[in-house]
C-alpha cells in the first residue's frame, strides 16, 4: 500500500468501521426494489428515500428526489473542495431484477445470508453492493478530512427496465449535473484476481415480431394444410436469420460494424478466457458463434441476434388441436459501435418484407433503442482507476469490452460530454439476474480499497 499517513488513516477508518457499514447494506438488501413490478412500487420509493437519507448523513449536500414518469431518481452533491478540484457524477441504480423463479433460492430473495465469503441476495451484486463500495470510500476519506474532489451523486430506479425516465432527466438537468467525468461501478471484474476496466459496451435494439394468420384460431383437423400457420411461419424466419456459420443474414446488417484491431484482438487474448469457461459457466457441452471469432470476441465485440421469447397457440396442460391465429417472438439485437438500433429495425423490416411468406400479416415493433459506446482507455481519470486498482490487487487491471449494455453511458456522453470511468467488483459467478445472486466479500472489500485510493489520488 502507498505509505501515506492521510490515506492510510482513511483505510483504516473503512476497516474499523466495516461492521457498521456490513449492517447498512444488509438493510438496503432487503428492500424488495423490483422495477419490473408495480406491486413493488412502495419499495422502490423506500429504496430512494433509504439513499437519499444516506447522502444527508454522510453530510451531502443539496440531497433530493426528483419524481419521473415512473420511479424517482436520487441527487446530491458534496461541492467543497474547490473549482481547482475535479468534480466526479457517481451514477448508480437502486433497482433489482425481479427474483423468479422463487423455487430455485435456497435463501430468501430478500433475506440476506453470508455463505463462507459469499453474500447472498438480490441486488448484492447488481447493483447495491456497488453502490455501497463507492458510497463507503467516499465515507472513509471523509472520517479523517481526506476527501479532495468535488461530488454529484444520481441513482434511478429504472435501469432493470430500460431506464425510460432517465433521458429526459440528462436532458433537462445538464446544468445540474455538469460534471469532469463519471464514476460508473456497474461492471464487473474478469476474475477475483484480474482487476478490470470495461472500455466498451455492446448498444440493445430490442423487437416484437407479430404474425397473422387467420382471424381466429382454427381447429386443425378441418383446416390442416389448408392455411399457412403463423407459428410455423415465424420459426422459418427466424431460422433463416442465422446462416450455418453463425452470421447474422439480415440485408447490410454487418456493413458498419467496425473490424476488431490486432491491437484489441491482443488485448481480450490476455484475459486467457477459453471455451471451457463458457461451458463451465452455462452448462452446454458445446459452444456456437460466428465463425472465425473467439467466444471472447464474439462476447464483447460481435453483434448477436438472439430470440428471447416465442409465444403461440395453446400451452396449457394437455393437448388442443388448434392452429394458431397469431405467433410473436421477441427479439434482442447486441450492437457495436456504428451499428445504430434505427438502422438495425430497417435491416430486420427488410428482412421481413424479402423472406416473409404472402400467406400470413405481419409487423415489427421496436420496444428498446439503446446505441453501443466505446472510451477512451487512456482518459486521465481511467489512468487513475487503473493505478488504484494495481496498488490494491498488485497486477495491471484487464481492459475489456463487455458484452452487455449500459445504455446510461452513450446517454452521459451525448448530453453531458462527460466519458465514464466504468468497472466495479462482481464477479461472472455472481449469478446476477439468476437465483441466488451474490456479492463475493473479498473482492467487494478490495473494490471499496481501489476506490479509496482513486479519490485520494483525484484530490492530490
Amino acid at each position: 500500500m502507498t505509505n501515506n499517513t492521510q490515506l492510510n488513516k482513511a483505510i483504516d477508518a473503512f476497516q474499523s468501521n466495516y461492521q457498521g457499514h456490513f449492517n447498512k447494506f444488509i438493510d438496503f438488501l432487503k428492500i424488495p426494489s423490483i422495477s419490473a413490478d408495480s406491486q413493488n412500487s412502495e419499495d422502490i420509493q423506500k429504496a430512494a428515500q433509504w439513499l437519499a437519507n444516506y447522502l444527508r448523513n454522510m453530510g451531502m449536500d443539496a440531497v433530493q428526489i426528483f419524481p419521473t414518469k415512473r420511479y424517482p431518481i436520487v441527487y446530491g452533491e458534496y461541492l467543497k473542495a474547490g473549482s481547482n478540484k475535479p468534480t466526479v457524477l457517481i451514477y448508480g441504480h437502486y433497482d433489482v431484477q425481479p427474483p423468479d423463479p422463487m423455487n430455485e433460492w435456497k435463501s430468501g430473495p430478500f433475506d440476506p445470508i453470508v455463505n463462507g465469503d459469499l453474500l447472498v441476495a438480490r441486488g448484492a451484486s447488481d447493483m447495491k453492493g456497488q453502490i455501497l463500495a463507492g458510497l463507503y470510500a467516499i465515507e472513509s476519506l471523509l472520517a479523517v478530512d481526506a476527501l479532495n474532489v468535488n461530488l454529484k451523486f444520481i441513482y434511478e430506479g429504472e435501469e432493470e427496465i430500460g431506464s425510460p425516465s432517465i433521458v429526459d432527466f440528462l436532458r433537462d438537468h445538464t446544468a445540474l449535473l455538469k460534471s469532469d467525468f463519471v464514476l460508473n461501478l456497474d461492471a464487473g471484474m474478469v476474475g477475483e484476481n484480474a482487476p478490470t476496466i470495461v472500455y466498451g459496451l455492446r448498444g440493445l435494439a430490442y423487437f416484437e415480431i407479430y404474425v397473422q394468420g387467420p382471424d381466429h384460431d382454427l381447429h386443425s383437423g378441418l383446416f390442416g394444410g389448408v392455411v399457412y400457420n403463423p407459428a410455423q411461419a415465424l420459426a422459418e424466419l427466424i431460422a433463416g436469420m442465422k446462416d450455418k456459420n453463425g452470421r447474422i443474414t439480415l440485408p447490410g446488417f454487418y456493413d458498419s460494424v467496425i473490424p476488431l484491431s490486432e491491437d484489441e484482438r491482443k488485448e481480450l487474448a490476455r484475459l486467457n478466457i477459453d471455451d471451457e469457461f463458457y461451458k463451465e459457466q452455462t452448462g452446454v457441452e458445446k459452444l456456437f458463434g460466428e465463425a472465425g471469432y473467439t467466444a471472447i470476441e464474439q462476447v464483447g465485440a460481435r453483434p448477436t441476434l438472439d430470440v428471447n421469447g416465442f409465444k403461440s397457440g395453446y400451452l396449457g396442460e394437455g393437448p388442443k388441436t388448434v392452429i394458431p391465429s397469431t405467433a410473436m417472438a421477441k427479439i434482442s439485437m447486441r450492437l457495436v459501435p456504428n451499428q445504430t438500433p434505427q438502422l438495425v429495425n430497417e435491416q430486420l423490416n427488410a428482412y421481413m418484407k424479402a423472406h416473409a411468406p404472402e400467406e400470413v400479416k405481419w409487423k415489427v415493433i421496436q420496444l428498446s433503442s439503446d446505441p453501443a459506446s466505446v472510451a477512451d482507455p487512456n482518459y486521465f481519470a481511467t489512468q487513475t482507476f487503473a493505478r488504484a486498482l494495481k496498488e490494491v490487487w498488485g497486477v495491471d487491471p484487464i481492459y475489456k469490452r463487455e458484452g452487455g449494455s449500459i445504455p446510461i453511458v452513450s446517454h452521459m456522453k451525448n448530453f453531458l460530454g462527460t466519458e465514464s470511468v466504468l468497472s466495479g467488483f462482481c464477479l461472472p459467478g455472481d449469478l446476477i439476474h439468476s437465483p441466488n445472486e451474490h456479492l463475493h466479500l473479498p473482492t467487494w472489500k478490495k473494490g471499496i480499497l481501489a476506490t479509496i485510493h482513486f479519490l485520494y489520488e483525484l484530490g492530490e
